[in-house]
């Protein structure tokens, strides 16, 4: 059964103001908070280098509880002014936008916390919508799309390539041995992982001739494995049909945007849009 709940009066204002980047009020309420989490980014940063932080650590820390404020805020009008409450309190913004506001509180209680401010920069995720790239959200949940599409295919390829580590470890295990730096089946692990991602770091490496044949087996197979993933997730992607006239539009029930510009109802929820 629909929900009849809409937004009025200010509550209406103050949502297009905070989720909609397509009104001029709304694009000027992103740039201003972008160029805080900015800031704010900074501050730590600052904060962790000695010689700033002994010479400017208390205005350091007045402008760490100001921009927390803020956000604080932030937080509690988006609260006020959406719908299904819930939903947005455990979306992935959602998370974040309260992951922003908790270490400078935390800090009190537990010292250092406040180093955690740096996460406020995964909120900078929002200049697709300032900057009216709206294509990158179609793209975004085009990929998203994919993915879950693909998700087992994925899975069937993880749990081979943890199969042939464990085998081809082991094995490296038994042919090299301690006197080489195999010294253990999980260190032997670490290797098989490391040689076939094919990042090679150097720490350990097999000394007989057998154990160089196999390490070049797994090398090769290394660049085979690599491209599997890709093949999986761009063959989904093809099959994905995304609308061309994407816009922000943000639905105020279920937070989902990607919306097309003459869209009247939400496409994942159904509700109607405002």
């Amino acid at each position: 059964m629909k929900s009849k709940k809409e937004l009025h009066g200010w509550r209406l204002e103050l949502y297009q103001i905070i989720f909609e980047a397509d009104t001029a009020a709304g694009k000027l309420f992103d740039i201003v908070l972008l160029i805080s989490i900015l800031a704010s980014v900074l501050v730590v940063m600052l904060e962790s280098v000695k010689t700033i932080s002994v010479q400017l650590h208390a205005w350091l820390i007045g402008f760490e509880w100001f921009f927390t404020l803020i956000f604080s805020i932030e937080y509690v009008a988006r609260l006020s002014v959406i719908l299904e409450k819930r939903k947005y309190v455990f979306s992935f913004f959602g998370i974040i936008d309260l992951l922003s506001i908790l270490p400078t509180y935390l800090a009190l209680l537990i010292p250092g916390a406040q180093t955690l401010l740096v996460i406020r920069s995964i909120r900078l995720l929002r200049i697709f919508r300032i900057l009216k790239l709206v294509r990158f959200v179609g793209e975004g949940q085009n990929l998203m799309t994919a993915l879950r599409a693909s998700r087992h295919k994925i899975i069937v390829f993880i749990t081979t390539i943890s199969t042939v580590v464990i085998i081809s470890g082991t094995f490296m295990y038994l042919i090299e041995g301690p006197e080489h730096g195999f010294t253990s089946i999980p260190k032997s692990l670490y290797w098989a992982v490391v040689t076939m991602t094919t990042v090679g770091y150097g720490d350990i490496s097999p000394q007989t001739p057998f154990g160089q044949a196999m390490a070049s087996i797994i090398m090769i197979m290394g660049y085979a494995i690599i491209a599997v993933p890709t093949g999986i997730v761009s063959a989904e992607m093809m099959h994905q049909k995304m609308s061309s006239k994407i816009t922000a539009k943000v639905c105020p029930h279920c937070l989902k945007e990607g919306h097309e510009s003459d869209a009247i109802f939400c496409k994942y929820c159904s509700e109607k849009l405002n």
